[in-house]
């Protein structure tokens, strides 16, 4: 069996027909799906991918999927399709924002809850009205039992701390990791290792909370980099997927696994990057 070298991840937020930044189509997130199964591609777990970080082998063209906070379109169309296509998926959950209540429909039954784009979607959040667009306790529990997703930590209420109280930021993101971990164990029997950062901030103190709190594996949304055995589990890249075609990401994906093209890529993102934030 051929081994993955490098497995990248990527990094979702919304599928939805509303549309709106950090959003994909149905439509076009079908497509990636059957670009990838079609190419040969496998989705693995979160264990696998710690595994592979550790030096176990993953098969060639292994990619981990992800979603970041949780949103009720990840029930309705993204779920459904994942299963289609026979991959499996990560969401990394906001705790504060999930309720409780029955579940909704999915896509292929009957009337479908409306799911809006992604700033309506955090105004709603802000007014209190999480669970008109966030998944809730009882969708988690089919996903996970189904086998299809599984759900760690984004911390309890995705506030970025070190804006608003800088002061007293690490006790903040202190209590942030405990509330979510205690709302993971009591709804969902478990609290893995595995961690997201909210709005991709982090720092060093930030770094040693989470590892202090029993995260190893930490998720960033630095894209420029690849996730090889040996690489640091604190620093884990990801790159986000856009609207587009299967063919669009399959060339994205196929960058980030060669080994030659793969890092001059990455260090000519940086370099540009650079430039932008010395001008």
């Amino acid at each position: 069996m051929k081994t993955a070298v490098t497995v990248p991840v990527l990094m979702y937020h919304h599928v939805s027909p509303s549309g709106g930044m950090i959003a994909a189509s149905p439509e076009n997130f079908e497509n990636q799906l059957a670009w990838l199964a079609r190419h040969g591609y496998r989705s693995i777990t979160a264990a696998q991918f710690a595994g592979h970080l550790a030096g176990s082998p993953v098969p060639a063209r292994s990619v981990l999927i992800t979603f970041d906070d949780g949103y009720l379109d990840n029930w309705i169309y993204a779920y459904p399709l994942l299963k289609k296509h026979g991959f499996h998926a990560v969401i990394f959950l906001v705790t504060s924002w999930v309720g409780n209540g029955p579940v909704r429909n999915v896509l292929g039954q009957g009337p479908l809850a409306p799911t809006p784009e992604h700033r309506e979607c955090e105004r709603l959040i802000e007014q209190g009205r999480s669970d008109e667009v966030i998944l809730r306790w009882s969708e988690i529990q089919a996903m996970q039992a189904d086998g299809a997703i599984e759900f760690h930590s984004h911390t309890h209420t995705h506030t970025r701390w070190d804006k608003i109280r800088p002061a007293e930021k690490n006790a903040l993101m202190a209590q942030e990791l405990a509330d979510s971990k205690a709302a993971l164990q009591e709804n969902l029997g478990h609290v893995s290792e595995h961690f997201c950062w909210p709005q991709g901030y982090f720092d060093d103190d930030y770094i040693k909370l989470a590892q202090q709190a029993g995260f190893r594996y930490l998720y960033t949304t630095q894209a420029f980099g690849q996730n090889r055995a040996g690489t640091d589990p604190a620093r884990i890249h990801r790159f986000a997927v856009r609207n587009t075609t299967g063919a669009s990401v399959g060339r994205r994906v196929k960058i980030a696994v060669d080994p030659i093209v793969g890092p001059l890529f990455n260090r000519w993102k940086l370099w540009k990057r650079s430039l932008g934030k010395r001008s």
